[in-house]
């Protein structure tokens, strides 16, 4: 390893600190969050993205129009249909969200937002951040809320993800020191953990949920981890009501799956990288990604979605139609509740529920011996009226 190596390496490292440190000041002159109460109208924005995203995009934000439909002839809500979240519009501008899509969602104050495909490592296509999280640190939206619900086996976990930071704060900037040296970088701040802590506590007191597990593997990563162990355990002082624990995420994984242990979890707190291996595990147990929803919340903006992916087999195989939109449909329930419709909420849910798990009249296989994305929106529909 040369001078000059290093000397590159430690110039592109403090860049990286001074635009992490101009995100803390950032965070620490934010407002609260938006009142939905007040607002007189709600623009909700929906981008299709790429696969499958714009087949259940759409089919979702039908369904969400149905079910707003008296404010939207009211005036009160409308949608903006915001195009340019595809690939090929973000590899012709070279930018994970290009600037006039930047600028389209944050007229909205909510988003429903189809799969984006991420150039990966080795494809030969160029290297752009995600979406999602060029997305997530754009517009400030730090919390992943993940809810899995499994109500014959009693299980009925929320995971609160921290969004911003962790393994995927600066992800597409790590540094290659030379050709035999790679170093990628994790990112804990005090105002980024608290945060997302009492957003996690907040909702178990509110939702009268006895316990939260703080998840980490502060054992081995002292520092970061160790940081943001410590931090929740300040905050979980201002609750002392609820039910504090703390597990190392290796261990955690195992939990999940033990049927005499996983009945205990109720909230999870936990970095970004954790959150999302084991947010996937548990819709796997719910019965796979396709049927768990996703919020990103911020104190200004929030974003829904589907917790999977693209999917561009199913579209190159011309089964796009038979794509499953019930992770889409669980996001658009999200929506209602965070914009403070929670009744409408409660009834999407529950017709979700009658058709996924107990009537099954309309079932999604993804191929075409099964419903269409339209046919299983319409029958949701259906049980709304």
């Amino acid at each position: 390893m040369t001078d000059l190596d290093i000397k590159n390496a430690v110039e592109a490292f403090e860049k990286l600190l001074r635009e992490q440190g101009d995100r803390v000041d950032f965070i620490k002159s934010e407002g609260g969050f938006t009142d939905f109460s007040i607002k007189e109208k709600i623009r909700i924005g929906v981008c299709g993205g790429d696969g499958i995203g714009p087949f259940i995009t759409k089919a979702s934000a039908d369904v969400l129009k149905y079910v707003l439909r008296d404010e939207v002839a009211a005036g009160k809500v409308e949608f903006l249909d915001i195009q340019g979240l595809t690939l090929e519009n973000r590899l012709k501008h070279m930018k994970p969200i290009p600037d006039d899509v930047l600028e389209q969602l944050k007229t909205c104050d909510v988003i429903l937002k189809g799969p984006t495909t991420t150039p990966q490592a080795g494809s030969g296509m160029p290297n752009i951040e995600s979406a999602n999280v060029a997305m997530r640190k754009a517009l400030d939206l730090f919390a992943n809320v993940r809810p899995v619900r499994i109500p014959d086996e009693g299980i009925d976990w929320t995971f609160f993800r921290e969004n911003t930071e962790g393994a995927y704060a600066v992800g597409s900037k790590g540094v290659n020191v030379n050709d035999d040296l790679a170093v990628d970088f994790v990112v804990t701040t005090t105002e980024g953990t608290e945060r997302i802590a009492r957003l996690a506590y907040e909702y178990a007191r509110n939702n009268h949920k006895d316990r939260v597990s703080i998840i980490s593997k502060a054992n081995v990563i002292k520092t970061t981890d160790g940081k943001f162990l410590n931090l929740c355990r300040k905050v979980s002082e201002d609750y002392p009501e609820i039910t504090t624990d703390e597990w190392y995420i290796d261990i955690l994984t195992a939990k999940l799956l033990d049927p005499a242990r996983r009945r205990d979890f109720k909230v999870l707190v936990l970095p970004n990288l954790y959150g999302d291996i084991i947010t996937d595990e548990a819709a796997q147990m719910q019965g796979g990604v396709g049927t768990a929803g996703s919020a990103n919340i911020g104190r200004k903006y929030a974003m829904f979605e589907a917790i999977h992916g693209s999917a561009p087999r199913m579209v190159e195989e011309g089964r796009a139609k038979y794509a499953d939109p019930c992770s889409m449909l669980r996001a658009c329930v999200m929506l209602l509740n965070h914009i403070g419709r929670n009744d409408k909420g409660a009834a999407l849910e529950r017709a979700l529920d009658i058709c996924m798990f107990e009537e099954k009249k309309c079932v999604i296989t993804g191929r075409p011996d099964g419903a269409t994305i339209d046919e299983f929106a319409a029958y949701v529909m259906s049980k709304l009226d």
